[in-house]
Formats: C-alpha cells, sequence, structure tokens
C-alpha cells in the first residue's frame, strides 16, 4: 500500500497485523507502560517497522521517541513517517539529502464518522467530493480526504513546527486512468508555508491509493 507511493528514495516496510519479533528500547517501552495495551501495541507496530527501514537504510536500529506535539524524532540524518490504524502499521524513511519531508497515513476503507467531514473540509473541497463520488462510488472519498489531510499535516510539521489546521489547507484528489483505485493529491496551503532555501513553500504533492481494506495517502517534499 504504502510503498508504491513513495519514490524509490524512501523506504517502506508495512505489516497487516503486529510484529512482535521486535522488542522496544527502555526509553521507548517507558512512554507506552502506562497506556492502554491496544496504544502499545500500535507504538511497538509501527516502531518495529522503522527498525527494519532503517536496517534496510544501512543505518543501526535506535529509539524512535515522541517529541514535540507527539511527532516522531528521528535518528540524525534521516526523515520519515510513520501510521497505524487496526490491522495495519507502516513506517516511510529517507535520507535527509534525498527529500525534505515525507508524511505518509493509512485509514480503514469505510465511511468517516459521522460530523467529522463538517468539521475537516472546506465547502470547496466538499463539493468537489460529491463530483467524484458520482464518478467513482466506490470510493469512500471522505476517509481519503481525511487520510489526505493527515499526510500533509506529517509533511508539514518537520518544516513548520507548528499545528496546520485542517482548514488551512485545501486539498484536491484526482483519479488515474484505468481500472486500478489510485491517484494524485495536491494540497494548497492557505496560510503562510514554511521557507524552504529561501523559498517559502505554498503547496504538497502527493499520491493516494485503495486496496487490501485500506485507503493510504503519502506526501514527499523533495528538495527545492
Amino acid at each position: 500500500m504504502i510503498e508504491e507511493l513513495l519514490p524509490d528514495t524512501v523506504v517502506a516496510v508495512a505489516t497487516y497485523g503486529d510484529d512482535t519479533t521486535v522488542p522496544l528500547f527502555p526509553e521507548e517501552a517507558a512512554v507506552v507502560a502506562r497506556s492502554a495495551a491496544k496504544r502499545r501495541r500500535e507504538f511497538a507496530g509501527v516502531r518495529s517497522c522503522a527498525r527494519r527501514a532503517m536496517e534496510k537504510l544501512g543505518v543501526p536500529r535506535q529509539p524512535v521517541l515522541p517529541g514535540e506535539s507527539g511527532a516522531p524524532r528521528w535518528p540524525e540524518g534521516l526523515i520519515g513517517s510513520m501510521t497505524h490504524c487496526d490491522g495495519y502499521r507502516a513506517a516511510a524513511l529517507a535520507r535527509a539529502t534525498d527529500l525534505l519531508s515525507l508524511g505518509i497515513d493509512a485509514e480503514i476503507d469505510e465511511p468517516l464518522p459521522e460530523g467529522v467531514l463538517a468539521y475537516a473540509a472546506l465547502p470547496t473541497e466538499a463539493e468537489r467530493l460529491r463530483g467524484l463520488a458520482e464518478e467513482r462510488p466506490d470510493v469512500h472519498w471522505d476517509r481519503l480526504l481525511f487520510s489526505a489531510k493527515e499526510s500533509v499535516y506529517k509533511a508539514w510539521f518537520p518544516l513548520a513546527r507548528k499545528w496546520l489546521d485542517f482548514t488551512e489547507a485545501d486539498i484536491e484528489l484526482f483519479v488515474d486512468p484505468g481500472e486500478r483505485l489510485c491517484g494524485g493529491l495536491s494540497a494548497e496551503l492557505l496560510v503562510p508555508g514554511p521557507m524552504v532555501a529561501g523559498k517559502r513553500l505554498d503547496r504538497f504533492e502527493g499520491r493516494w491509493t485503495v486496496g487490501h481494506g485500506l485507503l493510504a495517502t503519502a506526501v514527499v517534499v523533495p528538495h527545492t
């Protein structure tokens, strides 16, 4: 799911279910020591994926602790993103010399709970979703938009170091031709974006796909 959305410079590792073969580091275990069992499984599962991705990049396994606003603190020289939902865990890592930032998200392929779309979507986005639903009614476009917003935020935060509200990026979803359910996404920032190499970043680009009972999105920010 996730790996097909990312460039070759990114290493992605995913599991359907929990991988219990890679234990937590003591400092990671301390973070979730008082958490519910479900939270501990999710926390450990995505870090197992992250450590396997580190190995593929030739980096020794290291702890991934929550940092500012809960964002993962990656080893020096790496950037990355993690996601989890029921039955799925994934991590994507790249060298900081190859990409500026990235964000991934996976969601169960089902409609959003009632009321969430009204909170998360701009009127322009909701209007576009209605058109997409007429074209491809077999896609839960509301959940896909939500996932795209999550991926945009995960790519935004390491660069801006501040919150990005759902209503501060206008996301458009595009459908690839053919039978396969996949396509692109473009997010226009409605607030001043972070400065990157002396230029203000005002847009994010990414990809989405649907399959195996899941929706997945990914956003990649290249060096300018």
